[in-house]
């Protein structure tokens, strides 16, 4: 497991377990750590101590071990619940879909007698998993038992919303305000379900909400992106800027992060990954199964995501995770349980194994995947990876969504993301991130020349008709009509765009920097100054 104590106690197995909580509770890392061994060493068969040990392990992201110590507990108590559905977790934190949906299938099958919390739990990794209409009939359940808690609306609402029933989302969420005033998280959501209007619209309620006061820094951030969402909507442009950079400022206050530590890692790839990387011509997986949409968030990688999706031989996948993941993982059996800076990890990645890592990467996304010719795999950070992706998966489309410099910055600064992104709150990070991003993948496209289809968004929505026949191409597929009328399909869309693409393709957010060029010119004089060039 984790390090060995340093000290002896002869506390019975409750106290110690106690103890691990409270220190936990805490944050007390060190003392959870030393409770929970002595705990797993001393009482290897009081089931509640492995728990406990898994609970740190996650905590320190040692999924394997993680796992271990859970599956350790069951084997002593196997029908606990609440162990089950973490045991779902641990297996979602080592990529292994497979099991934790087969898992999963048995639990919904059984939760005719969870309680509210197993089933919230249990309707979350559905969730995860992609599993969305049982997702809604647990959430539906658990409505029918606690009618009051807002929070059921709430969530019912995102699954709604995910798979385009807009109308159904936004009266959840009314019901979800309704209970809970203090539920900024449906605010926020409902304000994006649909473009709003001078005639109707939440205006009035949101600037009441922020005139009195709001006690949770988190709560003020959702309302104030709401409010500049709905402002824009009306044409308000300056006031809307106004919100937005007020809710972007105190979101950044509450981060910890430095933009230093990402731009390191973007200058160790391409120092990592130097042309003699892609001629040494090593063994690797020969699949042609799965297709990368890579670029900025909000660049259009949803919209291309479901135009091709559209297509019989292709199946939307979202946004994976998996091959960072798989990834990681093997940097880890590659180098035993030394913790990597991030450089090093850069430089352990090329020398894997890119065959095991294809295949790993394949098997992480079973069963969701392997019932198409093709697969999409939408996660747009994966250009950070798109040298290791052509190295394991060398047959794979890699497909790259471009956007207007200005355009693209401006959409990631007006976007509330959920998690990941830290940069994306302030414009000077967002400048500084977009420079070493254009860095990247003008390095990707020298090292891996003709490996990386460019797709620029104002060419998507201006001709989406020539551009999605010519991405169907690229993929090696016959042409389907079905593909135009993506807005039609009842797929699942769990990306921020979620609500957009069930719109036919418009041209209005083409050149919509230019609403605020003013506000924006710090922006764009850092990018012109980094050798990016615009109208």
């Amino acid at each position: 497991m984790l390090p060995e104590p340093e000290m002896n106690t002869n506390l019975p197995p409750n106290q110690l377990l106690e103890k691990v909580w409270q220190s936990l509770k805490k944050r007390d890392i060190r003392q959870a750590v030393d409770s929970s061994n002595i705990l797993v060493r001393d009482f290897p068969n009081f089931a509640p101590g492995w728990n406990a040990a898994s609970h740190v392990a996650q905590l320190f992201k040692k999924p394997k071990q993680a796992l271990t110590a859970i599956e350790r507990a069951l084997k002593i108590e196997p029908g606990n619940i609440d162990w089950q559905l973490h045991r779902v977790g641990c297996l979602l934190m080592c990529g292994d879909n497979a099991a934790s949906g087969k898992t999963v299938v048995t639990l919904v099958s059984q939760s005719g007698n969870f309680n509210p919390a197993q089933l919230s739990n249990l309707a979350f990794l559905c969730n995860r998993l992609e599993m969305h209409d049982d997702a809604a009939r647990l959430y539906q359940s658990l409505i029918q038992r606690e009618p009051k808690n807002g929070a059921h609306w709430y969530n019912l609402a995102t699954i709604q919303r995910f798979k385009g029933e807009i109308e159904d989302a936004e009266s959840s969420l009314e019901k979800a305000i309704r209970l809970n005033s203090e539920d900024f998280d449906a605010y926020e959501l409902r304000s994006d379900l649909r473009r709003q209007s001078k005639e109707s619209n939440h205006l009035s309620e949101l600037r009441s909400l922020l005139k009195k006061g709001i006690k949770s820094p988190a709560g003020e951030v959702r309302v104030c992106y709401a409010l500049a969402k709905e402002l824009e909507d009306i044409g308000d442009s300056q006031a809307s800027f106004d919100a937005l950079s007020r809710g972007a400022t105190l979101r950044r206050k509450h981060i910890n992060y430095r933009i230093k530590d990402d731009l390191q890692t973007i200058d160790a790839i391409i120092k990592t990954f130097d042309p003699g990387k892609f001629t040494a011509h090593e063994k690797a997986n020969s699949s042609t199964e799965p297709v990368f949409i890579i670029g900025l968030p909000r660049s259009g990688t949803t919209l291309a995501e479901r135009m091709l999706g559209s297509h019989s031989a292709v199946f939307a996948a979202g946004e994976l995770n998996n091959f960072s993941i798989q990834m990681v993982q093997q940097v880890h059996r590659q180098n035993g349980a030394t913790v990597l800076s991030r450089e090093a990890m850069v430089h352990q990645s090329a020398k894997l194994d890119f065959e095991n890592l294809g295949k790993a990467y394949l098997d992480s996304t079973r069963p969701l995947t392997g019932h198409t010719q093709h697969f999409i795999d939408k996660m747009p950070l994966n250009f950070l990876y798109a040298g290791l992706i052509h190295l394991a998966l060398p047959h794979a489309k890699i497909i790259h969504l471009t956007r207007h410099p200005m355009d693209s910055c401006y959409s990631i600064y007006k976007r509330l993301f959920q998690d990941g992104y830290p940069w994306s709150y302030d414009l000077n990070e967002i400048a500084s991130y977009y420079l070493a991003y254009r860095r990247l993948m003008a390095h990707w496209h020298d090292v891996m020349p003709g490996v990386i289809y460019d797709v620029a968004y104002e060419d998507l929505v201006s001709s989406p008709d020539t551009q999605i026949r010519n991405l169907v191409n690229h993929c090696g597929l016959t042409w389907e009509s079905q593909c135009l009328r993506f807005h039609e399909s009842s797929a699942v869309t769990t990306t921020a765009s979620a609500a957009q693409v069930r719109s036919p393709v418009h041209t209005k957010s083409v050149n919509l920097w230019r609403e605020y060029q003013q506000k924006l010119a710090p922006l764009a004089n850092q990018l012109r100054a980094g050798g990016i060039q615009f109208d």
